[in-house]
């Protein structure tokens, strides 16, 4: 089963969620989005298929996301996709893509409906 993770390997649990695939006998894809960055379509695709909007993505654990605004309530979708793909830490992790769909695997135990 074809299975990728978009990982932080600072995030403890994006750690436990790549550790939980892989000891399910997993072989994921990881991509490490801190460096290879987003595009705004590839944004737009994974949110619309785990149904949420931009904002209901946004980390805002940290100071980042306020700093930028964000937070505000009238800070609108398409500026907070704009500032992910900017400042890719902005996006909630970790999101895994198997063969059943997308998940936000936060918390982790979030991850057994996908596999």
């Amino acid at each position: 089963m074809a299975i990728t993770i978009f990982h932080n390997p600072g995030c403890g649990t994006s750690r436990n969620v790549l550790q939980a695939l892989r000891d399910g006998g997993h072989d994921p894809k990881v991509v490490e989005y801190l460096k290879v960055g987003w595009t705004e379509a590839q944004l737009k695709d994974l949110f619309g298929k785990l149904g949420v909007t931009a904002r209901q993505m946004l980390r805002t654990k940290g100071e980042l996301a306020g700093e930028l605004g964000l937070t505000d309530a009238a800070a609108s979708d398409e500026a907070i996709l704009k500032a992910m793909v900017a400042h890719p830490v902005l996006v909630e992790r970790p999101i895994v893509i198997t063969p059943k769909g997308v998940v936000l695997a936060r918390p982790a135990d979030r991850l057994a409906a996908a596999l």
